[in-house]
Formats: C-alpha cells, sequence, structure tokens
C-alpha cells in the first residue's frame, strides 16, 4: 500500500478541520488527531534520536542494531498513525491496516533482549548521559502522553487494543534503549533522591 503524494497543501484544512483516513471531517482539536499527532511527534524525535546514535555510537554493530530498531518503530508509527485514523466504527474500517499483536511481540523481544545486557537498576534514571540517550528520552515521554491519549480515546470509542499495548511497550523500549546506547547502563545518571536539599 504505497501512498503517492502530488500536493503537499490542500487548503483543505484552513477553517481548523481536517479529515480522518475516510473522509470525515473533524476539528484539528480532535481527540484522535491529538492522538495520531503526538505519535507523528514521537517518531520525529526518534528521527533525532536515530541521528545521534548515528554521531555519538563508536561501535559499528551497536550502532547498526540499534538503528535498525529504530527504524522498525518508525515504520511502525505510520502504521500507528494509519490505525489512528480511521476509527473502528467507520464504513468500511474492516481490512484497513491496524497494528497487529507481532509488532508488540516483537518490541518484548527487543526490550528482553537489550534489558539482558544492562545492570540492574538502583535508582531512577535522569534524561541525559548522551545525546542519543536524551533524545530517546524525550521520544519515551512523548510515547507516554500518545497513549495517555490514546486511553482517553479508547474511553470514548472502540480502539484497537494492540495499538495500546503498542504504545505501553515503546515507552518502556524507548527507556530501556536509552540505557542501553548510554555505554549499556555506565553513563546512566541516577537520581539521588533530595540530593540538593
Amino acid at each position: 500500500m504505497m501512498v503517492k503524494l502530488t500536493r503537499i497543501y490542500t487548503r483543505g484544512g484552513d477553517k481548523g478541520e481536517t479529515s480522518l483516513g475516510r473522509g470525515e471531517r473533524v476539528a484539528k482539536h480532535d481527540l484522535r488527531v491529538e492522538a495520531y499527532g503526538t505519535t507523528d511527534e514521537a517518531n520525529a524525535v526518534i528521527g533525532l534520536a536515530r541521528a545521534a546514535v548515528d554521531r555519538s555510537v563508536k561501535n559499528d554493530a551497536l550502532r547498526r542494531h540499534v538503528d535498525a530498531m529504530l527504524m522498525r518503530i518508525q515504520n511502525d508509527l505510520f502504521d500507528l498513525g494509519a490505525d489512528l485514523c480511521v476509527p473502528e466504527t467507520a464504513k468500511r474500517a474492516e481490512g484497513r491496516l491496524r497494528i497487529a499483536e507481532a509488532q508488540v511481540e516483537r518490541l518484548e523481544r527487543e526490550i528482553d533482549a537489550m534489558n539482558a545486557e544492562l545492570a540492574p537498576l538502583t535508582s531512577f534514571v535522569l534524561p541525559g548521559g548522551s545525546p542519543a540517550a536524551a533524545h530517546l528520552h524525550l521520544a519515551r515521554a512523548i510515547a507516554r502522553r500518545a497513549e495517555r491519549l490514546m486511553v482517553e480515546l479508547a474511553a470514548a470509542e472502540p480502539l484497537n487494543e494492540a495499538a495500546l499495548r503498542y504504545m505501553n511497550r515503546l515507552s518502556d523500549h524507548l527507556f530501556v534503549a536509552s540505557r542501553f546506547v548510554n555505554n549499556k547502563g555506565a553513563k546512566d545518571v541516577l537520581w539521588v533522591p533530595g540530593g540538593n536539599r
């Protein structure tokens, strides 16, 4: 399913509305639009993280491995946007692109594999350590916001449960990946409770 874009602007949104995947017009501040827009925001920050990984991870095999994981996630997030932009209750919604359980399971396998190489945490981790880790933490925080919006949307109307699980696992994946690119946790900056009193 390839998309062909020949014209970038349409003027269709000039009055504060946009079209969902089946053509329904909604306000640009509609909760569904907020959810897939925030997913897109997370995707953009993952792009920054990939660029930072490319610059800062010296081990070629590790850099390629992390970049491949992040590239798959970016593609998944476009799948998720396609999923979210067509309501489950829309006419002809059947057969539309939806996040699949296999995508959630892949994230879980990757989390487990990365986590097996990390020392257990003794405190919460502060975002930072390396530019790549900092970008992954930012992507994690945005993914959590997207998840909150999706949960709110699911309270109002049917939503693909695999999509909700995907976003929940994604923030975990990005957290573990941030530690992984921080020299497998050696560069983690740990929270010191009350350390500045």
